[in-house]
């Protein structure tokens, strides 16, 4: 059997790679021929090369993957979406019989996911394409979530039950309204980019806080912040003119 010729698109080199050297070491059967962090770029890489299967990153700038593949029209190749958040998302990807990855993306899910394409006979996408955005209508009132591995598999957190994000070295421990609490193997500066369009703030290099949640702040070098469950974290002092104009704005 042939290999399939695939293209990687996501805005983050980090994710990027990661996929990438995952494909490599793990999915003989499949053959990286181009890969991009620009979605427009990317639409065009598409049009040009043709590949069989494009991995493609939900949550970019400008451009959404439900876009890129929009713009794409109807085609012969697969789509498999790669997601780190969006609960609602997901649901309508799963309605419209889309394959889909959640980051950080495990080799056994990779694997299970390019052995379901291998079975696959090639069809066109413009009607699960339709299927989805419908699916996307229905459920845009849900609220946003995050997918948490956990030892059982996969936990979806919702994005405003966190209340801050502690940095343990390479993993992550969250803390949510609930009092519950999950350690996560991402760095922090993940959840940073991540989260920052939901009003999450790194006040600290070892902290990320949800704005919403914050109850005062304390005058200092750097400062402290009070949140609403008790907990103080301290401001650092290169953040603190930055952190008071986002409260106060």
């Amino acid at each position: 059997m042939e290999s399939l010729k695939a293209i990687l698109v996501d805005d983050e080199l980090n994710s990027l790679q990661n996929l990438e050297q995952k494909i490599i070491e793990f999915c003989p059967d499949v053959t990286i021929m181009g890969k991009s962090q620009e979605p427009e770029e990317a639409i065009a890489m598409i049009r040009l090369l043709q590949p069989d299967v494009v991995f493609l990153d939900i949550e970019m700038p400008r451009i959404s993957g439900f876009r890129v593949l929009e713009a794409l029209g109807d085609s012969s190749l697969q789509i498999i979406f790669t997601t780190a958040y969006n609960h609602y998302a997901i649901e309508a990807i799963r309605s419209s019989a889309f394959d889909y990855l959640v980051k950080p993306i495990s080799v056994e899910e990779l694997q299970n996911a390019v052995n379901r394409l291998l079975q696959k006979q090639t069809n066109h996408h413009l009607e699960k394409l339709n299927v989805l955005k419908k699916g996307l209508q229905e459920n845009k009132s849900q609220e946003d979530s995050i997918a948490i591995p956990t030892s059982e598999g996969m936990e979806l957190v919702q994005i405003k039950q966190i209340i801050r994000i502690e940095s343990l070295s390479n993993y992550s421990k969250l803390y949510l309204v609930t009092g519950q609490t999950f350690v996560v193997t991402r760095l922090l500066k993940d959840f940073e980019e991540m989260l920052s369009a939901y009003r999450f703030y790194r006040v600290h290099h070892s902290h990320v806080i949800n704005l919403f949640y914050v109850k005062k702040y304390i005058r200092g070098e750097g400062g402290q912040v009070v949140l609403q469950n008790g907990e103080t974290i301290d401001v650092a002092r290169r953040k603190k003119d930055e952190f008071l104009k986002l409260i106060t704005s």
